[in-house]
């Protein structure tokens, strides 16, 4: 795990990348299944309020992840997960949407990016890729929600694209972190799959290895950090956990190992406010 640290605060276990702890600017996470309320299939800390948890369980939930992180559970800021490839600027005023009622989430939406602190980011994953994403420079933050789909339609490389083109923000500067998710070892693909990618990745032959007839592992760790530097990230700017998550049911949930029916994890980015600065 070179470049993240598993932390436990009492039965509430994250992981952070090591390069956005740097300085004070700002705080995330991305949490794990360990702790919380939620009874099987969701056991323990299930984050999503979409899933068919008890929603009372998840805002409990919710709160002791944010609490732990220094954010406030109510103002989270979720979008409705399609895997698309759209991203909301969010502002002030869309502190709640999502937090406390599924039903307020930003509509269609699968990546987040701010430059208001005090506002925290959040979505949520059962295998799919995380990523997240800081510019120390200009301190903005975003996140994306990358599964096959959203990889194929770089939606990592949208997500910056939308910092540049709203805050200024140089590629050069961006640290990124992709998160724990599917690995290379478990994430096989059929020809729908193997298709599309090879209609947007030239390269695509080098992000999946053939297992049988019509059969391909895909490395969606590596297709998203070849979608972060064809945008301009520096190689060294990019932090990978390698942490699968179907081969760690003690850790994280997965779709895929558990059928379908499984909690989700959530990953969690905000700019600290400064003392004294009204949020």
């Amino acid at each position: 795990m070179q470049g993240v640290t598993l932390k436990a605060i009492g039965d509430f276990s994250y992981v952070q990348f090591n390069s956005f702890t740097r300085g004070d600017w700002i705080t995330h996470g991305f949490t794990c299944r360990t702790g919380g309320m939620s009874s099987s299939p969701f056991d323990g800390l299930n984050m999503a309020l979409h899933v068919g948890d008890d929603p009372e369980h998840v805002r409990a939930n919710r709160a002791l992840a944010c609490r732990s992180l220094e954010m406030e559970p109510a103002e989270l800021v979720a979008g409705v997960q399609v895997h698309g490839s759209r991203v909301q600027m969010v502002t002030r005023e869309h502190r709640g949407r999502g937090a406390l009622d599924y039903a307020t989430a930003l509509p269609d939406t699968d990546a987040l990016v701010t430059n208001v602190p005090g506002v925290p980011l959040s979505s949520y994953y059962a295998d799919c890729v995380p990523v997240l994403l800081f510019d120390p420079v200009k301190v903005v933050v975003g996140l994306a929600h990358a599964g096959w789909r959203g990889t194929v339609q770089r939606i990592a490389g949208a997500a910056l694209e939308k910092m540049c083109n709203e805050f200024g923000c140089d590629p050069q500067h961006v640290l990124a972190g992709i998160g724990p998710s599917i690995g290379p070892c478990c994430y096989r693909v059929d020809a729908p799959v193997q298709q599309a990618l090879a209609a947007s990745f030239s390269y695509w032959r080098e992000l999946l290895k053939p297992v049988g007839p019509e059969n391909w592992l895909l490395d969606l760790w590596e297709t998203n950090r070849r979608t972060l530097l064809d945008a301009g990230v520096l190689p060294e700017n990019i932090t990978l956990a390698k942490m699968c998550t179907a081969c760690r049911p003690d850790l994280f949930f997965s779709y895929r190992t558990s059928g379908g029916n499984t909690g989700r994890m959530a990953s969690l980015i905000m700019i600290k406010p400064k003392t004294g600065e009204d949020q």
